[in-house]
């Protein structure tokens, strides 16, 4: 599933040429707060971390 709509974004980004830099725009404004970056950092590591936790305890 994520593959298709990862294909359709690229289609529709192809298609839309202008929507393309909007979508940079977007991304590149996102990309420069810290309080983003540090969002996506935990939720991209919290799962490897609870496991580590649970090995301490277990």
């Amino acid at each position: 599933m994520m593959r298709f709509l990862f294909g359709a974004l690229l289609a529709l980004l192809i298609a839309v040429p202008t929507l393309l830099s909007i979508v940079l725009t977007v991304i590149v404004a996102v990309a420069t707060q810290p309080a983003v970056l540090a969002f996506a950092a935990g939720v991209i590591v919290w799962p490897r971390l609870a496991r580590t936790v649970r090995g301490w305890t277990a």
